[in-house]
């Protein structure tokens, strides 16, 4: 599972999940940059870590040993809960699990080294995993 070493906030406010906030899209990481296909993110919403890890598992098993892959997301933002029959008060609960704020646009995975539908393939179980809509995506390559 991915998370920071080291943070300088432990707690985070909240910022709500509204819809208005998690669909403005996003500024950066649009376009495919290392590999030659992408899963870019059509709507948005929190990725946890975990859901990261199961994604990079089902794209890892699904190429074998031929190609590379590249996560494009980093889960930064600490999620805070209270224990289990804990009663209410006594301040803010303690972090539990880190997640990733995902935008619409944003290029999440990457894939190089393999054939397109086995990429396609690799992709569409992958996103199976995530609480986003995705679309697989080709490099537009300007490179001369």
């Amino acid at each position: 599972m991915l998370f920071p070493k080291k943070v300088k906030h432990r707690k985070w406010q909240t910022h709500r999940k509204s819809p208005e906030r998690m669909n403005r899209p996003e500024t950066r990481g649009l376009t495919v940059s290392y590999g030659s296909y992408g899963l870019k993110a059509v709507t948005g919403s929190r990725v946890t870590s975990n859901q990261i890890e199961a994604a990079r598992r089902v794209i890892s098993r699904t190429m074998g040993k031929a190609g590379k892959s590249w996560i494009r997301i980093f889960p930064d933002r600490p999620i805070t809960q209270k224990a289990a029959e804990v009663p209410m008060g006594k301040g803010k609960g303690d972090p539990d699990h880190f997640v990733c704020e995902v935008h619409p646009g944003r290029v999440m995975f990457e894939i190089d080294g393999v054939e397109e539908d086995i990429a396609r393939e690799a992709f569409r179980k992958a996103m199976n995993k995530l609480p986003v809509k995705a679309k697989f995506v080709r490099r537009e390559d300007t490179r001369v």
